[in-house]
């Protein structure tokens, strides 16, 4: 019963991280020119890896 909430959640979780991923992107780089890495990518894979764990 709550499994398919729970996949309903990882995937909102998933889509909403790659959203804000794509909008903060001029953010992140102007930020590496300044020497400063933000883990937008680490937390996009994160999500991602969690979602693909419940897709199985």
């Amino acid at each position: 019963m709550l499994e398919p909430l729970y996949r309903a959640g990882a995937f909102a979780a998933y889509q909403i991280t790659l959203a804000v991923g794509i909008a903060l992107m001029p953010l992140a780089l102007l930020a590496r020119r300044l020497g400063v890495t933000i883990p937008l990518g680490d937390l996009v894979a994160a999500t991602g890896r969690a979602y693909d764990r419940m897709r199985r």
